[in-house]
Parts: structure tokens; sequence; C-alpha cells
């Protein structure tokens, strides 16, 4: 299997975060603000600092993009896209939908992506070319005939700015079948690719996002059938403007562009 060695390092960086997170949760921890109002905890940087220490020692040559500590060594043609804990609000709550994103990126693009739940004990892995596993079982996403029988998910509707709500609002009238109330699941963060992956849900529609919230799922999306894009339908690198359409069915991608125009 291509990247085979990577994997391993990746779930072993999953293992070193966990490791971290588990005994934090629901208990004491200290957390603050960050510069755009983002909640930070010490457990956040402990996870990444965890993962750092282990590509520092065994991958020198490599970049590293974390969301706590920034990058390191850009120019390289590899980089560890490093998010601790996405879904830190999730985590603060003591709710386990939160999860530790790690994805390995070549040239710009992602090549690997890993969600782990540490919690709940899922991990999913997603390698370019590869089929995607859930605890090292393989997942699919299921085909959608029509978006009234889809399913929307997306962290919260507060997180689109103005600009962005309209053709959100536009989707979820489509979904369901209902104008009024459609099929839609809020929260989740990265736990909702997952779950898309795993044919549970059909469309997760987000805006805002960072490369540290992306790159890890399109690898896992893409490995079970799905796609993954920005909301132009293009596909995602390193330099995507953070808006994000991820459907199980890619058969349904230009009647979600349609319904957004």
């Amino acid at each position: 299997m291509a990247y085979a060695a990577e994997l391993a390092l990746a779930n072993r960086l999953a293992e070193a975060a966990g490791a971290a997170i588990r005994p934090k949760f629901r208990g004491a921890f200290e957390h603050e603000r960050k510069h755009d109002a983002s909640p930070v905890t010490e457990v956040d940087r402990a996870a990444e600092a965890a993962m750092r220490a282990i590509l520092e020692s065994e991958r020198p040559d490599d970049g590293i993009i974390g969301e706590e500590y920034g990058r390191s060594n850009e120019a390289a043609g590899r980089q560890w896209v490093l998010d601790p804990i996405d879904g830190t609000i999730s985590f603060m709550a003591g709710r386990p939908i939160f999860g530790t994103l790690i994805a390995l990126l070549q040239d710009g693009w992602p090549v690997l992506g890993i969600i782990d739940q540490p919690i709940a004990g899922e991990r999913w892995a997603g390698v370019i070319g590869e089929g995607t596993t859930l605890n090292q079982d393989p997942v699919r996403a299921r085909s959608c005939p029509s978006l009234d029988q889809a399913v929307l998910a997306t962290s919260s509707p507060h997180y689109f700015t103005s600009q962005q709500a309209d053709p959100y609002m536009k989707l979820a009238a489509k979904v369901g079948g209902n104008e009024r109330q459609g099929t839609i699941v809020y929260g989740g963060d990265c736990y909702n690719y997952g779950l898309l992956a795993g044919g549970h849900l059909d469309v997760v529609c987000e805006a805002g996002l960072e490369i540290y919230d992306y790159a890890a799922l399109v690898p896992i999306v893409e490995g079970a059938g799905g796609t993954v894009s920005d909301w132009q339908g293009n596909p995602l690198d390193a330099d995507s403007d953070g808006t994000i359409l991820a459907l199980g069915d890619p058969a349904r991608l230009e009647d979600v562009l349609e319904a957004m125009g």
C-alpha cells in the first residue's frame, strides 16, 4: 500500500494525542481565548506538542502545520498537518464528538488523513488511492438519489458570514423535502465527515475552515467513494478558500452547487 509507513506513523501520532486528551476529558483544565476569539485549552497544546515531538524526532526533513504551534520547515514538499482537537468547544462541554485530525500533504495536496475520536475509540483513516477504514474495517459512503432525500450537516449556521449564510440557507431549503424543516444535523465538526464516510450523512457544508481543519478530511471522504470540494466545486489543496462541501454521492454535487447558486 502506498504511504504504508506514513499511515503507521500517523496512527502513532493519534495515539500520542489521545494519551494527552483522555485523562482531561470531563475534568479540570486551563483554557483561554485566542486572537480570533476561539477557545484553546492546555489539552489542545499538550496533544499537539506530543505529536510534534514524534515528527521532529523521526521526520526532521518534513514540514509541520499545526493549529496551536504554527508552521515549521515550510519549504518541505511533505507537510504534516495537525489539529489536536477539532471541536474544542465540544471537548470543553464534555461531548465526545470532537476529533484529532492528522493529514499528510504532498506538494500541497492531501494524500493521507486520520480522524481520531479518542473517547469513543473511533478512528477513520484514508490514503489516496485506497479505501477508507473505521478501526481498520472498510467503510463506504451511501448513494443519495436526490437532495430531497439527503441529510445535511454543519457545525453551526452561526459560523457563516452574512454573505455565506444565503447560499447555505438555499441548500438547507432543498434537503429533506421540507422548506421549513429540512433534514439537518447541527454540531459535530470533523466527526460529521467520518459519519458521511460511513454512510450516515449525505452532505456536509461549512465555511471558514483552515488547512488544519480540512486537509485530513479529503482522503477519508474520497476513499469512501465521496467527493470534497470548495463551494465552486474545485478540489481542495493547501490554498483553498476554506469553504467546504463534502458529499457521500458525487452525483449530487451539481445539484448542491445549483441549489447554492
